[in-house]
């Protein structure tokens, strides 16, 4: 891993969107101890040769383990090549405690932020609590962050809806209420099937919104835990997928075939519709993405 404070290759992620080529980035969560650091560390080291657009790193469930996220995106402004996009909630957090972390992120050199509501401290179906000197949604992150300047700002989107939504067309509004707040991209939440992110982007355009939307993409390695996030996500497993899963469930090497399989093509379907790059959820090991990333770079597609 570089230590030589090498420019990113990419100013911004707002600057590479424009371009023609897709891009792509890698997604991480924060780890829960020094032993999981290391395999971060590591991970990161191993993808860097890729030259990702990004790669960010998520806060723990109900906002947990933001300063271990924080340090790790500072390490990679310093210490990498790579181009660090830095995660926001306002899970559990006073304005001013926001306000200090959009701080600690420029400090660092850290321009790119991905402004996100979160889930809920009790889980991702419990009752919303805002902070008595907090924020309730995702907007109004938007708007502070705009408002501090010398940000570029991305918000989540949600192909089959946020949970909370009251409707996929009503979901489709809160994402353009964002992108007029001064949201400049989205990333989408994971998702199975291309249809349903093409029906989100067509949703977002009929509102007149030209926001990019980036797909996320997380491969089935592990049957029940991806079933798990998907549920909590409010995604659901489509029926052809179970049909090709299920039966082999008990199979792990059987399943992480088929698993990046699907979501090889899931790939190939979203860049060969449009989709304006690839954004990987990792789960902090490199192997699988590198595999996908590699048949996709050698189809000429990234």
């Amino acid at each position: 891993m570089s230590t030589t404070g090498e420019t990113p290759a990419t100013a911004s992620f707002v600057e590479a969107l424009a371009a023609d080529a897709p891009t792509y980035s890698f997604e991480f969560f924060p780890p829960k101890d020094e032993q999981g650091e290391r395999v971060l560390w590591q991970t990161l080291a191993e993808l860097e040769p890729l030259r990702p657009t990004f790669v960010s790193v998520t806060y723990g469930a109900g906002g947990a383990n933001q300063d271990r996220t924080i340090a790790i995106t500072e390490r990679i402004a310093r210490d990498t090549t790579m181009h660090p996009v830095g995660h926001l909630t306002v899970v559990g957090q006073s304005r001013s405690d926001i306000e200090q972390v959009l701080k600690q992120y420029a400090a660092a050199g850290v321009t790119d932020v991905l402004a996100l509501r979160g889930d809920p401290q009790g889980g991702p179906r419990a009752p919303w609590e805002t902070h008595p000197e907090g924020m309730t949604h995702a907007v109004e992150l938007v708007e502070l962050a705009g408002g501090m300047g010398g940000f570029r700002i991305g918000v989540a989107a949600f192909p089959e809806g946020h949970p909370d939504a009251d409707s996929l067309d009503h979901d489709a509004e809160v994402l353009v209420a964002k992108a007029r707040a001064g949201a400049e991209y989205a990333i989408t939440q994971l998702f199975f099937r291309a249809s349903d992110y093409f029906a989100l982007v067509s949703r977002v355009r009929d509102l007149g919104a030209d926001l990019p939307i980036v797909p996320g993409i997380m491969p089935i390695l592990n049957f029940g835990q991806v079933a798990r996030m998907a549920e909590l996500s409010g995604a659901a497993m489509p029926a052809e997928v179970l049909e090709q899963i299920e039966p082999i469930q008990d199979d792990k090497a059987a399943v992480r075939a088929k698993g990046i399989e699907l979501a090889t093509q899931l790939c190939r379907d979203l860049l060969d519709g449009g989709a304006p790059g690839l954004h990987f959820m990792t789960l902090n090991r490199s192997k699988a993405t590198r595999e996908i990333f590699e048949v996709l770079r050698a189809e000429n597609r990234i």
